[in-house]
């Protein structure tokens, strides 16, 4: 077994501060094969139930372009609990990735939808505190999501709601959706936002495959949305989740509260300005732990609003974990970003 660096014990022991170490008989031991000290939370981490995958396989397939790791098409609860346990990742909580439930046909959607929820709930049960999960919902039938994030949190007791960045070529802040987000801030929800490929950008560049390109462009389009609706200071109650370290808006931030001044309809929407609502997000970092895309994302907002994720199956855990060694950060800093800030989030946890 590999030594423990100085910050893995540190990490080891704050896990087993207060009895946080869980005791799951699927937990093996303290460490893990790997020499990783357990305590990891990881919300970027997807499921894809068998009734999902008969449903959208060929969808899966095609949205890969080429590019699609086989732990995706063979995942399994046991091969996803062996590589948590392989990294030391104490609880993942678990969501639907792009393309989501909604394929044009909304009874199925809805149907879907609930089949997904349900085994999660499953999985939640079955596997105590390993487990947490983001309710799919079936975007963009407004009637049939409000009924699912009300099963979800009420009867489920999912941990948050997962969306999309765009549905169609309509974006998160559109006012179609203002319901939906007005029942989300009612409840004061966690609200976790994947990238998806919109409509209207899917083919832009011959022989680019959009999921390289245009997913983390989406992020920032749906945060961008969201500024311009006001979203984010009508719904001060819901706590967003944004994946890959805010996709490309660490480098736009500027340039949109600097050109936004000028905007009447911005400035309007967001009086504090930009940049004190972006600080107010949280952003998990699958695919992001590297030097550029870490240090322009932690000049935007502080430690506290960044959270560890994986992106498994689609990505690896020891990935984001190796990407986080060669930063250098504090061993203060890790522990809030690998632990702490999810915690704050999912108070559950701390039992």
């Amino acid at each position: 077994m590999a030594p423990l660096s100085r910050r893995r014990c540190l990490i080891g022991l704050a896990a087993l501060a207060g009895g946080k170490v869980l005791t799951s008989n699927r937990l093996a031991a303290q460490t893990s094969a790997a020499g990783t000290a357990i305590g990891l939370i990881d919300v970027h981490h997807h499921i894809l139930p068998p009734v999902y995958l008969t449903e959208a396989r060929d969808r899966i397939i095609a949205q890969g372009q080429g590019y699609l790791p086989s732990t995706v098409l063979e995942w399994t609860r046991e091969r996803a609990i062996a590589e948590l346990d392989a990294n030391g990742v104490t609880t993942a909580i678990v969501s639907i990735s792009t393309p989501g439930v909604s394929f044009g046909n909304v009874p199925a959607a809805r149907t879907l939808a609930r089949r997904c929820n349900e085994y999660a709930a499953r999985l939640v049960s079955d596997y105590r505190k390993r487990f947490g999960f983001f309710a799919v919902v079936p975007m963009p039938d407004i009637d049939g999501t409000l009924r699912e994030i009300a099963y979800a949190l009420d009867v489920l007791h999912a941990d948050g709601i997962g969306l999309l960045t765009s549905y169609g070529d309509r974006w998160l802040g559109d006012p179609t959706y203002a319901k939906v987000f007005e029942e989300l801030d009612r409840r004061t929800a966690v609200v976790y936002v994947h990238p998806t490929g919109p409509d209207c950008c899917r083919e832009l560049i011959p022989r680019v495959p959009y999921v390289m390109t245009e997913l983390p462009h989406d992020t920032t389009r749906a945060v961008t949305s969201l500024l311009f609706s006001g979203s984010f200071t009508r719904f001060r109650a819901i706590r967003f989740i944004f994946s890959h370290a805010g996709g490309t808006l660490p480098m736009l931030a500027g340039r949109i509260a600097r050109q936004g001044l000028a905007v009447k309809e911005l400035a309007e929407q967001v009086p504090a300005g930009v940049e004190v609502e972006l600080k107010k997000l949280y952003y998990e970092i699958a695919g992001s732990a590297n030097a550029p895309a870490m240090s322009a994302l932690m000049k935007l907002v502080p430690s506290s609003q960044v959270l560890f994720g994986s992106d498994y199956p689609w990505g690896r855990i020891n990935g984001t974990l190796s990407g986080l060694n060669s930063l250098g950060l504090s061993s203060a800093d890790l522990l809030a970003i690998e632990r702490e800030n999810a915690l704050a989030l999912f108070s559950r946890l701390k039992a």
